[in-house]
């Protein structure tokens, strides 16, 4: 039969408040007694009634975190930072991607009714009145990257734009004048922003110079489309640099040119946006933008709990996050042919 908390007081010699303030690490409890009750609790293997403990304490000891995608290595960057903040929490995660649909985004959220303290979220179809129509309105909320935030819930966000222009000037700066852009998914926020940061710099420094801009969606797909698309030109009507909303996009790209015979960054430079760790491995070491993404899960889940524990008094304003350019081999001087 199966070890009750009864049990474990009775083993314990205290009393079954004891034993429950212990596992809550309540502070009315010593560090003697807590040790105590610990001890005998992993020498009978008992597991705390997750569902009747909810029903004690009203809370689930769970956070909710709705992601456009698992896949790839800043999903996976940005659950390792959530992650490793809530183990040390004591705090488990309840993780569902959107897929980039709407209908998706709302059967994600309602599965979340009552199962969870507070939701992190990042997604494009996501705003107030959504959140509103899907979930009960106490439930606290954080937005990473989403627009909408900073009215109604405490949002999270990497200043995108201005990172963007900083990529921008660094490619002028090197030399270059005919710099492309892969863009992002349409209606996706963050990839709103980072075209945004490349037509405004463009402008700026480039004047005369025409955007020239590739639709993409944020896969290594669509970046090696668009280098297929630059194959397919003479030399002479190819950008002189490339710079990809993301590195995904980037790194397709740049596989696909250098496969194809043009010299990074020789011929062409190319560079991207975040970051991820493999942007350092490829050959040449992709230049990008370094966006915390880690940090980024890290800050947005204490914001989390600091909106969990205020209740209905969580400010609802927007933190914001700088990125750092990172120059590497992808992008040389420019070398005229």
């Amino acid at each position: 039969m199966a070890v009750t908390i009864k049990d474990v007081a009775q083993a314990a010699g205290v009393s079954v408040a004891s034993v429950s303030r212990a596992l809550n690490g309540h502070a009315s409890i010593t560090d003697d007694t807590r040790k105590h009750v610990l001890e005998v609790v992993k020498r009978m293997r008992y597991m705390p009634h997750v569902g009747a403990r909810s029903l004690t304490t009203s809370t689930t000891n769970t956070i909710g975190v709705l992601l456009p995608d698992l896949y790839g290595e800043f999903f996976s960057e940005m659950i390792r930072g959530i992650d490793g903040a809530a183990r040390q929490r004591g705090l488990h995660l309840m993780v569902s991607s959107l897929h980039g649909d709407a209908d998706e985004a709302a059967l994600a959220l309602r599965a979340m009714r009552g199962r969870v303290d507070g939701l992190l979220v990042m997604s494009p179809h996501v705003d107030a009145a959504f959140l509103s129509d899907n979930l009960p309105d106490e439930l606290p909320i954080v937005l990473m990257n989403t627009a909408g935030g900073g009215t109604h819930y405490p949002a999270l966000s990497v200043d995108n734009y201005s990172a963007a222009q900083a990529m921008v000037g660094h490619l002028v700066g090197c030399g270059y004048q005919r710099i492309a852009f892969i863009a992002g998914p349409s209606g996706n926020y963050e990839a709103q922003e980072r075209l945004r940061g490349y037509q405004a710099a463009l402008a700026r420094l480039a004047p005369g110079v025409a955007p020239r801009v590739f639709e993409g969606d944020f896969s290594e797909q669509s970046g090696e489309a668009v280098g297929r698309a630059l194959l397919a030109l003479p030399a002479g009507e190819r950008p002189q640099a490339l710079f990809a909303a993301n590195d995904m996009m980037a790194i397709g790209a740049l596989l696909t040119l250098t496969q194809g015979g043009v010299q990074v960054p020789h011929a062409m430079a190319v560079a991207g946006f975040d970051d991820i760790p493999i942007a350092r491995y490829v050959s040449p070491a992709l230049t990008t933008v370094r966006v915390p993404i880690a940090e980024l899960g890290v800050q947005a889940l204490e914001r989390l709990l600091a909106a969990i524990g205020a209740g209905a008094g969580a400010p609802a304003s927007i933190a914001t996050l700088a990125a750092t350019l990172v120059v590497r081999a992808s992008t040389g001087e420019f070398s005229p042919p």
